[in-house]
């Protein structure tokens, strides 16, 4: 909203109104507003809570500090979505495509988990939502994202070719004079299909209507939309397998969001696009701003939530930091980076898999069933060895900073 505002005032040569126009400035804006929002409000949440004596009821599975976190207030995702979205309604571009989007999601998504926590706690039902029906609100999610990405004439590509690059029926050059010059060779077309990053390949890009022969983006979206749907699901359900440790989530959640950024302003930046050699994305850049947003609500909640923990996130945290982050993964076409990117989340998800399959297979062929880690998630695998809960949670930071190195490694690695 204060864009719109000072946008006016530049109109009519204010001082300093033009700064609003400067994409760097507003994210700034958003990091600093959203740490203020998370660390001044979020302790009055944090009294709110434990008042209403909203808290955390802990089954004893035989973890060490485990029941000392009885009664620790939850339901704190309040607070990371309270600083993600006031930012971003103040410091973006509220009619573009890609903030309506995120900002759905990020709604959405929170609205699931909070009557996840809400059941938990206010009905004393310990199963929370049902499962059936966390699943159906995450298709939602996907369903709808998937349909603005693939369907909305505002969601372009710009490609690199060749000079002597044949152009097809709907397809055209495109332009940026501050990336090109007399001698350069390539030129930029512009395209709505769905035209993804794929990494360590060379050309770096992959379309899903090839899958199909879809060349003419009809039938395309059947494809497209269920891959959105699952990387949802998969994503935002990883988050919360990964919230059982303080501040594991919200630290790993916050590396995600940095790499993230690095990844959307590349993209959104038709210099460095055109020197990284990857693919352009109008209007994206207003993604900064809210994954600015985001990275200051997760660093502002650690204040709270790291060890020995004062709040938890409950699912209207982890349910919406997961799906937020594969929800802007798409929108930027690096989704299929995500098992990269967060690799943390994609393990935890796998032990738990691979715990849960190999019990029951062992179970029907002798009997009895056996385990592959003394407990799932893979967090608690180490908690039962003996490790200490905060060195677990920064070897898995140390784990994920590496996998976002690596994840912006791609972007020249080929």
């Amino acid at each position: 909203m204060l864009y719109y505002l000072f946008n006016y005032l530049d109109s009519f040569e204010f001082p300093g109104a033009g700064v609003f126009n400067y994409i760097s400035f507003r994210a700034g804006m958003a990091l600093i507003t959203s740490l203020i929002v998370s660390i001044v409000f979020g302790k009055r949440i944090i009294n709110l809570l434990r008042k209403q004596q909203i808290g955390e009821t802990v089954r004893d599975l035989g973890l060490a500090g485990q029941m000392e976190k009885s009664g620790t207030p939850t339901m704190g995702g309040i607070i990371i979505l309270s600083s993600i979205l006031i930012p971003t309604l103040l410091f973006a571009k509220l009619h573009n495509i890609y903030v309506i989007t995120m900002i759905l999601a990020t709604v959405w998504l929170g609205i699931i988990g909070f009557l996840d926590d809400y059941i938990k706690v206010f009905k004393k039902n310990k199963e929370g939502l049902a499962g059936k029906s966390k699943v159906v609100g995450q298709v939602g999610v996907g369903l709808i994202v998937g349909c603005i990405l693939y369907f909305s004439n505002d969601v372009t590509v710009h490609k690199r070719v060749n000079a002597d690059y044949k152009l097809k029926a709907d397809e055209t050059f495109v332009t940026h004079q501050h990336v090109q010059d007399e001698e350069d060779t390539h030129k930029w077309i512009q395209t709505d299909d769905m035209t993804t990053t794929i990494p360590f390949i060379k050309g770096n890009e992959f379309n899903y209507n090839w899958l199909i022969g879809d060349s003419n983006k009809s039938y395309g979206w059947l494809l497209f939309i269920p891959i959105v749907i699952f990387i949802v699901i998969a994503v935002s359900n990883g988050a919360n397998m990964t919230d059982g440790l303080d501040g594991l989530a919200t630290g790993t959640s916050a590396i995600i969001g940095l790499a993230l950024a690095v990844l959307a302003y590349v993209s959104s930046h038709a210099k460095f696009a055109d020197y990284l050699n990857v693919m352009y994305i109008p209007h994206a850049e207003e993604l900064v701003i809210f994954i600015a947003a985001f990275v200051g609500a997760c660093i502002g909640f650690l204040w709270y939530n790291s060890f020995p923990a004062q709040v938890f996130m409950g699912d209207t945290g982890s349910l919406a930091l997961g799906g937020i982050i594969a929800v802007f993964a798409i929108s930027i076409r690096k989704e299929l980076l995500i098992p990269v990117l967060c690799g943390v989340f994609l393990i935890e998800n796998l032990s738990v898999i691979m715990q849960v399959g190999y019990f029951k297979f062992t179970k029907r062929k002798f009997g009895e069933g056996r385990r592959i880690f003394l407990m799932a998630p893979l967090h608690h695998h180490f908690q039962k060895k003996g490790l200490h809960e905060a060195k677990i949670v920064s070897r898995f930071w140390i784990v994920g900073i590496l996998l976002a190195v690596v994840t912006i490694v791609t972007l020249k690695l080929r």
